[in-house]
């Protein structure tokens, strides 16, 4: 899915634009048993807590594609003889209707999850009218298509702290004792995706709310598939080390700041373009970048050879998994944070056999807060 798609469907979470009329799941304690079940009509909540609800339930089609949401594809022999994709397709089918195949799922996030509190597992069912539109871009009236689909979001349940209050009506203090509540989803995900604007059922989009968790149990018992995804997280940190490992003495300030300069190129510039695919790199743009930095041909080799071993040959990865939006140098008891269009700023010195860090102030200085003068 695109980030165009995401939105579309992101804007039918609000009470006068969806078709999702019940919320059903389970409440999982903190020891991972089930102690509840619920199957409750969104008419008949107060206004303001089906809003909560479909605001948690609408947090799991956000974030950033690659990072927070990631495409699961499934494979036509997968389609057709997975249970688990059967499954999500009983659910899509029944409008998560059928109570056997609702407890099937809920056991299935229960028996793979470990969650340090306790949590529920909301799941909601929805059809959308897809319109057309004009060459001109407006929304027409009329529908081709209905998009059905369900999306599972699964929420820590956490315990508020002890707090003081002010009754202004009463003009004193008070406390407000501690409270159970729901806080924003930690994973979720929706099916069947709405590439094109239409439904596929080969594919299933993954939310996590954390680039650097890891769910290979979750999606071994939920979707039947041994995950190749990488954590967004994991990817930057693997890339980082393969960097420093291969270009070994070579890698310099220069070298650093060439791949990160690349990187921030190609975001910008696709995002100048505004193309509606998610942007993803390939090896050669950042062997690219190391050669232009003077790299030698063993060490890049080196580095193609260990990337293609940790990722995977012919694999393309999100650049903004791999690269801050600024420039961080760090030492034991140092932490410098330069913006990324202002590297040349800092530069690499040996002065009397000493290392130093040079850092151009052609500007205003500030140290905690103090204007100081260099003079």
């Amino acid at each position: 899915m695109i980030e165009k798609e995401i939105s579309e469907l992101r804007r039918r979470f609000r009470p006068d634009k969806t078709n999702i009329t019940k919320i059903r799941g389970c409440y999982v304690n903190e020891s991972g048993d089930i102690i509840a079940e619920f199957y409750e009509s969104l008419g008949m909540m107060p206004v303001e807590q089906s809003e909560e609800i479909l605001s948690l339930l609408k947090k799991t089609l956000s974030g950033g594609i690659g990072k927070n949401l990631l495409d699961i594809e499934f494979t036509t022999n997968e389609v057709l003889e997975l249970p688990e994709h059967k499954l999500l397709q009983d659910l899509k089918k029944s409008a998560l209707g059928e109570d056997a195949s609702v407890r099937e799922l809920c056991e299935k996030i229960r028996s793979s999850l470990k969650m340090e509190t306790a949590y529920l597992i909301l799941l909601a069912s929805d059809r959308y009218d897809v319109p057309s539109f004009s060459k001109s871009g407006d929304e027409e009236e009329e529908s081709n298509e209905i998009f059905s689909y369900f999306v599972c979001a699964i929420c820590p349940v956490k315990l508020t702290k002890n707090l003081l209050g002010f009754h202004a009506h009463e003009n004193k203090f008070c406390n407000i004792h501690p409270d159970y509540a729901i806080a924003p989803p930690s994973l979720g995900f929706l099916f069947p995706t709405f590439d094109d604007r239409t439904a596929n059922i080969y594919k299933t989009m993954f939310y996590t709310r954390s680039a650097s968790d890891d769910y290979e149990t979750f999606f071994e018992t939920v979707f039947g598939k041994q995950t190749t995804l990488m954590p967004a997280a994991v990817q930057k940190e693997t890339f980082e080390t393969i960097l420093a490992e291969t270009v070994g003495e070579e890698c310099n300030m220069n070298v650093v700041k060439s791949v990160q300069s690349e990187l921030l190129t190609k975001i910008a510039e696709h995002k100048e373009a505004k193309k509606a695919e998610p942007l993803v790199i390939e090896r050669e743009v950042l062997t690219g970048a190391l050669a232009d930095s003077g790299v030698s041909a063993e060490n890049i080799k080196a580095f193609e050879e260990r990337f293609d071993a940790e990722f995977g040959e012919e694999v393309a990865l999100p650049p903004a998994n791999l690269v801050a939006k600024d420039l961080r140098v760090e030492m034991s008891d140092v932490s410098i944070k330069i913006n990324s269009d202002r590297a040349d700023l800092i530069r690499t010195r040996v002065i009397d056999g000493v290392k130093y860090l040079l850092i151009r102030a052609d500007e205003d200085v500030e140290v905690n807060g103090v204007k100081i003068h260099i003079g």
